[in-house]
């Protein structure tokens, strides 16, 4: 970025929410997960689908 620029914020994209069932051994593995990268539950559940969906795509 050039000196004097101001970097533009994208626009949050629109989240659509559902229930999602999980065993609790399995809850209690992503919360300590996304506590360790510093993330919200949830903010690591979309990282960790994000990640997935790129590999998949990637695999093509």
């Amino acid at each position: 970025m050039a000196k004097g620029e101001r970097k533009v914020e994208e626009e949050p994209q629109e989240r659509k929410p559902f229930l999602l069932r999980l065993p609790p051994d399995l809850m209690a593995e992503l919360k300590g997960w996304a506590a360790q990268d510093l993330r919200s539950l949830n903010g690591h559940i979309e990282f960790l689908l994000r990640e997935a969906v790129k590999r998949r795509k990637g695999a093509k």
